[in-house]
């Protein structure tokens, strides 16, 4: 089974949990393990959450999110003044939680994956495997 749908959302803070609820309900449709559903909502959590921070001035922001096999890919672009990966990666996050978010969203998915569309909105793709994880397996001594 598969699920997919995009929404254009106002660049204000209820839209971050209407979007979290969205993608959490249909990750819990397909009977997802609780966990992978956590960690997935959590990353577009804060994908989101950076849109509205650092957007400005600008009104919309759209968020795809498509579900097939065991993979979860979510879209998120805007048209703010986008940033450097490599730039921030390379800071110590600051006092007020500031430069946390890429760290925790790389921890959180498989692939992340930020972008400048030719037409100057930035895209921030992340993509989730929605198989949990094998146990880890202690050594044999022997």
């Amino acid at each position: 089974m598969e699920i997919s749908f995009t929404v254009r959302l106002p660049v204000d803070v209820d839209s971050v949990p209407f979007v979290r609820g969205l993608c959490r309900q249909a990750l819990e449709h397909l009977r997802i393990d609780r966990p992978v559903v956590e960690e997935t909502t959590l990353a577009l959590t804060e994908a989101c959450a950076n849109v509205v921070r650092h957007a400005g001035a600008h009104a919309e922001y759209e968020v795809s999110v498509a579900i097939a096999g065991d993979v979860c890919r979510i879209t998120v672009v805007d048209d703010g003044s986008g940033f450097d990966p490599a730039e921030v990666a390379g800071r110590e996050p600051s006092v007020d939680g500031g430069g946390a978010g890429l760290t925790l969203m790389q921890a959180l998915v498989d692939r992340l994956d930020f972008r400048s569309d030719p037409d100057g909105r930035h895209r921030v793709s992340l993509e989730k495997r929605l198989s949990s994880r094998p146990p880890l397996r202690l050594l044999d001594p022997s």
